[in-house]
């Protein structure tokens, strides 16, 4: 049995064509219990416990999604400060990952370094281990899925969806000057990756987003602005789905 949640109200609609009105729908969500075990895969397919999903209470997962220097991280920063979630980076649990010299390390940052996506398996091994370690049930996913491929992982190896899907929309050119003006030292940021990466966003991340604007999950929000006049717009997306957040 699927329970349909009312959405309080939409930020502005990802395409300007009347179709767009299905982000005003109402949003669908499976009332997975996630009382199972064994699901979870490892990068080889061999299933995995994972103590998390055996918990009572269903996660409340929001997806956060665009393209390198879109603003995703600074604003799960601060939606986790306001709303109480967990930031899981995919990027960062990467690159963690890179510097503790695992056996995975040197094949993840090779695939970074071209500008490719990381094999499902490995990043939600690493997703997963983080939500074990976790008490909160609220959830921010940045960066991922970042395909279709990972998408249909998540979904087939979690059993789930996300509640919500946040759709950072950034010039092309903008965030590329925030990318080589963060100076983070980041193994992925320099002039030729980040093309690579937008590329490859282009390519692999927007039909994701398609297919979760079909579902009614995806808010656009407009990534121009300064840190607090995107906030905003995001504060007003939570604000919105308050009664599905427990």
């Amino acid at each position: 049995m699927w329970r349909i949640w009312r959405r309080v109200g939409s930020l502005s609609p990802l395409f300007s064509s009347p179709k767009s009105s299905i982000l005003r729908q109402d949003l669908i969500q499976a009332p997975y219990r996630l009382n199972f075990l064994g699901i979870l895969s490892t990068e080889n397919g061999t299933p995995a416990t994972i103590g998390f999903f055996s918990k009572e209470k269903t996660p409340f997962i929001a997806f956060v999604l665009g393209g390198p220097g879109s603003g995703k991280g600074t604003q799960c920063a601060k939606i986790a400060e306001a709303f109480g979630f967990t930031h899981l980076s995919a990027g960062d649990l990467l690159r963690k990952e890179i510097s503790s010299n695992s056996e995975n390390g040197a094949m993840i940052l090779a695939t970074i370094t071209e500008g490719k996506i990381v094999p499902s398996g490995v990043t939600i091994k690493l997703i997963r281990r983080e939500m074990e370690s976790i008490e909160n049930n609220k959830f921010l996913i940045d960066g991922f899925p970042r395909s279709e491929e990972n998408r249909i992982a998540f979904e087939r190896i979690t059993g789930v969806e996300p509640n919500i899907v946040l759709f950072f929309d950034c010039p092309e050119d903008e965030m590329v000057k925030r990318v080589l003006g963060r100076k983070q030292g980041r193994v992925d940021d320099n002039i030729d990756t980040i093309k690579k990466r937008l590329k490859v966003f282009a390519a692999l991340n927007l039909p994701v987003i398609n297919h979760y604007t079909r579902r009614g999950k995806v808010y656009k929000i407009n990534a121009v602005g300064t840190i607090d006049e995107v906030f905003e717009k995001v504060r007003q997306v939570f604000d919105d789905c308050k009664q599905m957040i427990k």
